[in-house]
């Protein structure tokens, strides 16, 4: 049995399709009060508010190996 990060909640993981659904002891879709606070938070980035050379800087560290 795995534990909800967000909310410490018992949880099961299955396959649903590509995605994997996080599932409470009882078979219900788990989504805990603090798990979509934080999903809500996530900053999101506009690609045409950074510049080319920003944008390339990501790519490079995202793609550079370790």
């Amino acid at each position: 049995m795995a534990k909800c990060k967000y909310c410490n909640d018992e949880i099961t993981w299955i396959k649903d399709g590509r995605k994997s659904q996080p599932i409470d002891g009882d078979g219900a879709l788990h989504r805990c009060e603090q798990m979509l606070n934080s999903i809500k938070s996530f900053k999101k980035l506009d690609r045409s508010s950074l510049s080319p050379e920003e944008i390339a800087k990501y790519e490079n560290q995202i793609n550079k190996k370790k």
